[in-house]
């Protein structure tokens, strides 16, 4: 069998020789770092341990940017934000066991939100692969089965040669719609070994383009068409392809009126007159969707915070654009189409007829109306205050990052992401201690925005840590805690359900003291000043800390 050789890469005499001539003093770990430089990354993330020694070391020989966090879970979230922020594959390296084992949940919340994370994680020496009880440092049976139900695809290296293809597959895996973090397993021994392999060139990683079937294009387009009533359901699949635009376009030519999702925040202007904004777990909302002739789901699995937890019944025909094929009618029979939420917009914008609805605006204002009666009419002046307060304060172009706290669950429903991918969340896994650490990764992605951290007392303190790491990059962040003294919601879910809380207050330390105790500055609020404190610290270079005192209430539930 003959090959063509002729588009084989035609090297310079000097880059020849230094292909046969490699520096001496590379180990395992240039070879890893090396094959992220030629992927493109800039920036990674992690914590030292033994066993990942190699790597580390590897890094001062190489461009790349370190940004090490205290907590592995907290690098995980870092990570998985800054995947969110810039789309590209975030690096995560990690140690072996116990580091490896604390970064799951964060890597479980990347799964959620479909978040390019590339974990690198280092192994117990190759002898002590297979399951024998060598009695190493960390070691655990089978390391990769405690990430296998929570990551994309899992790549074990067993020599040095394997280290480029590994890095480059997973890479690959986490970029191929839907993206998705990603594990990379590397023994102790491989990382450390010198290497006289030629240093790791550009490597191409593109993954395949996730396109939709044409003939599920037309029936869609002829059913849109052809409604009576249809609406749009907007999911984070929108935002994470870029095709606000195309939403946008699709919903005006057809007049439908949009909601979006809590992970979809921003896909949709929320001040356009079809935009049912974020209003899903009210019922006024979902009476409204269910009596749609046609809707389309563009991004979403329609799971439980999306669906009104699960009471949503649609009576009219659903169409379903999923690039997640295990979430395609995993809840509702649809016309399932299996693609990228930018590529089937685009090819349903081109393939819909045109029509007029003088009646979507009005039907759109009408459930607004009731929304708001309902909320108004429960004495939650205080909560609507704070969220406005905080949209006073941000600038619109900076991102958000909101943990598991009330603010968080209003801000949901009612926040105005003013533009796409600028409001995150820890809703996919629901995974307290996100909101601070994820700000550090959007700030290690564009240090030249403010970024916003929104924690309760609770949450906060999984990641007091993380104070340290903002401080010694001098990040621009500012971390708004909303202190009520205890696990605020899970406060109310007891006090519902069962008359009182057990195991929800807790004592805490005078945040203030502690933040300026790192060398961040800190102020203690109020309500009424909220707006000018949290502006001035966010115009302000470098982490800031902002507590306001404040006991919160959620709004009522309709889906009891």
């Amino acid at each position: 069998m003959s090959h063509d050789h002729d588009d084989r890469p035609q090297l310079t005499a000097a880059q020849a020789a230094a292909v046969l001539n490699p520096p001496a003093g590379r180990n395992g770990g240039d070879l890893v770092v090396e094959s992220l430089q030629g992927l493109g990354a800039t920036t990674v993330f992690g914590l030292p341990g033994q066993h990942a020694l190699g790597m580390f070391d590897a890094l001062r020989r190489s461009s790349l940017s370190y940004v090490g966090l205290r907590v592995e879970n907290n690098a995980g979230f870092a990570a998985d934000a800054y995947g969110r922020i810039t789309g590209e594959v975030a690096p995560l390296l990690l140690s072996t066991g116990p580091g490896a084992l604390t970064s799951l949940a964060a890597l479980q919340e990347a799964a959620a939100a479909s978040a390019p994370v590339l974990a690198i994680s280092s192994q117990i020496p190759t002898a002590g692969l297979g399951g024998g009880r060598h009695g190493y440092l960390h070691e655990l049976r089978d390391q990769q089965a405690s990430v296998r139900d929570i990551v994309k695809s899992v790549h074990t290296v067993r020599s040095a040669s394997q280290i480029p293809s590994a890095v480059a597959a997973a890479w690959e895996s986490a970029l191929t719609a839907p993206h998705g973090p990603v594990w990379v397993e590397i023994p102790q021994d491989v990382l450390l070994a010198e290497t006289t392999l030629p240093v790791v060139s550009a490597m191409d990683a593109t993954p395949r383009e996730l396109y939709p079937r044409p003939e599920l294009t037309i029936a869609a387009a002829h059913l849109l068409s052809n409604a009576e009533r249809p609406v749009i359901i907007a999911g984070g699949g929108v935002v994470r392809s870029d095709a606000s635009g195309k939403l946008l376009a699709l919903a005006e030519k057809i007049d439908a009126p949009v909601v979006t999702t809590f992970g979809g925040k921003g896909a949709f202007p929320w001040e356009h007159p079809l935009s049912l904004r974020s209003w899903l777990e009210d019922r006024h909302t979902t009476d409204f969707l269910e009596d749609a002739d046609v809707l389309l789901v563009v991004g979403s699995g329609l799971g439980e915070l999306s669906s009104n937890y699960h009471t949503f019944r649609p009576r009219g025909r659903v169409i379903q654009i999923e690039a997640d094929a295990g979430k395609l009618e995993s809840n509702h029979p649809a016309l399932g189409i299996h693609s990228d939420a930018r590529e089937a917009l685009s090819d349903l914008l081109e393939a819909v007829e045109r029509r007029a609805d003088a009646g979507a605006a009005e039907r759109v204002r009408t459930v607004l109306e009731k929304v708001r009666a309902r909320i108004d009419a429960q004495d939650l002046t205080l909560e609507q205050q704070v969220l406005a307060a905080v949209r006073e304060a941000l600038p619109d172009a900076a991102p958000s990052f909101w943990d598991m706290t009330i603010l968080a669950y209003w801000a949901w429903s009612a926040f105005d992401a003013r533009h796409p991918n600028t409001m995150h969340s820890a809703q996919g896994a629901g995974g307290l201690g996100y909101g601070f650490p994820a700000a550090i990764g959007a700030a290690a992605a564009d240090p030249t925005k403010p970024v916003l951290a929104v924690s309760g007392d609770g949450g906060a303190m999984y990641s007091i840590a993380e104070l340290a790491t903002a401080r010694q990059y001098d990040l621009p962040l500012t971390w708004l805690i909303v202190d009520d003294g205890g696990y605020g919601i899970l406060r109310e879910y007891m006090t519902g359900a069962f008359g009182e809380a057990t195991a929800t207050e807790l004592s805490r330390p005078d945040f203030v003291a502690l933040a300026e105790s790192f060398g961040v500055p800190a102020v203690r609020t109020t309500p009424e000043s909220l707006a000018e404190d949290l502006s001035k610290a966010l115009a302000a270079p470098g982490p800031s800390v902002v507590v306001l005192p404040a006991l919160l209430r959620m709004f009522e539930p309709t889906h009891l």
